[in-house]
């Protein structure tokens, strides 16, 4: 039997997030072992009268392809995603693991050329996305894999995936729509801002955001949503950064990163685990050492670290930054086949000023700022 809440995430992805309506076409795509989720999509797809194909993906292929090929094997450009993003409307995906330790053992240079492969059509993907035509979002399907990941039991980690999306409700639609409305008072405000100063222990960074555009996250991209965030101005940050838990890229963790950086470039970094791959992704190339994206998690559901970043970066009284890709739709001219986000901790102590302004403090949106406008 479906479990009531996976029908509940179908229909909103469908008909919420992605609004399918007669005629599109909709590609989605997942591991296999998230094949129920598949098949409740399919179903709603259908049902909206889209036109649907999907691809099932495969943890040991790809394991496959990144132990035994080439570098110059990894950096041809995929075909499948290139052609899809020329065709579909609307692109639905959702994650989660058989064994998310996997790619352990995979060399830092091989990941790093698997990027690079994806150039083309990440290049694609974010010109669509910020040209408003393609319609994308991607979520999880709870796995005993990806629970062990998150220190839970599979049950336990089902209520936590499904009651981050607010599932549980009668009307989850209903409940998105209240946040965005919410959300939307703090883009307004953001949007007339010139500059960020973020501090926090081991941060004193500025961040310029002049004429960039603050995106209201609820539930129309990622899901679970919970975020506001823009593309900084690639040349306008300075300082220095510690972000708080560690970087997972392709499922290895660097731990203790550490950022300075200079007229948006990042001069130095260093790491407590993981120095060799962070030093090659910031390699990745000319756009990988600037950032992409500067966020604000709103999701107060979201308490705990989990290892997934789809849930971690939403984490209410976090930020979070992003080297690489920036997104189109904010202003951002940023250009990567990379976009890697990490997270740094708000929650005791942490203070963000617009143009001098406190408006966040502990963790917190600060909603007499607001009331005094």
């Amino acid at each position: 039997m479906v479990d009531e809440r996976l029908s509940k995430l179908a229909k909103l992805l469908v008909n919420y997030s992605t609004e399918v309506k007669p005629g599109d076409k909709v590609f989605v795509s997942c591991n296999e072992i998230a094949n129920p989720w598949l098949t409740e999509i399919i179903k709603e797809v259908i049902k909206a009268g889209a036109n649907v194909e999907y691809k099932l993906e495969s943890e040991e292929a790809r394991r496959m392809k990144l132990k035994y090929s080439t570098d110059e094997q990894l950096k041809e450009e995929g075909i499948i995603f290139e052609t899809v993003l020329e065709q579909v409307d609307v692109w639905l995906s959702a994650w989660g693991s058989k064994n998310t330790r996997n790619n352990t053992n995979i060399p830092a240079e091989k990941l790093k050329a698997f990027t690079i492969g994806s150039t083309k059509w990440r290049k694609s993907y974010s010109e669509r996305m910020g040209n408003g035509s393609l319609r994308w979002c991607g979520t999880q399907y709870p796995t005993n894999a990806d629970a062990q990941e998150a220190s839970m039991s599979l049950e336990e980690y089902e209520d936590f995936v499904y009651g981050a999306g607010l599932l549980d409700k009668d009307d989850p639609v209903a409940e998105w729509k209240k946040i965005s409305a919410k959300q939307e008072l703090w883009v307004k405000y953001l949007n007339t801002k010139s500059e960020l100063h973020i501090i926090s222990e081991g941060t004193d960074i500025t961040v310029g955001i002049k004429g960039r555009k603050w995106i209201n996250c609820d539930g129309k991209v990622n899901f679970p949503d919970g975020e506001i965030f823009t593309s900084p101005i690639e040349d306008s940050i300075n300082g220095h950064i510690k972000f708080s838990f560690p970087g997972i890229y392709v499922g290895k963790e660097i731990e203790g990163i550490e950022l300075e950086v200079k007229d948006g470039k990042v001069i130095s970094a260093k790491a407590e685990k993981g120095q060799d791959l962070l030093q090659t992704l910031l390699e990745t190339d000319e756009g990988s050492s600037f950032f992409g994206e500067v966020a604000i998690g709103t999701n107060y559901g979201i308490k705990k670290f989990t290892r997934n970043m789809l849930f971690d970066e939403k984490i209410g009284g976090t930020i979070h930054m992003a080297i690489g890709d920036s997104m189109p739709e904010a202003g951002g001219k940023n250009r990567s086949p990379l976009h890697w986000d990490m997270l740094c901790d708000m929650r005791n102590g942490g203070e963000i000023y617009a143009d001098g302004e406190l408006f966040y403090k502990n963790g917190h949106l600060i909603e007499e700022v607001l009331k005094n406008r």
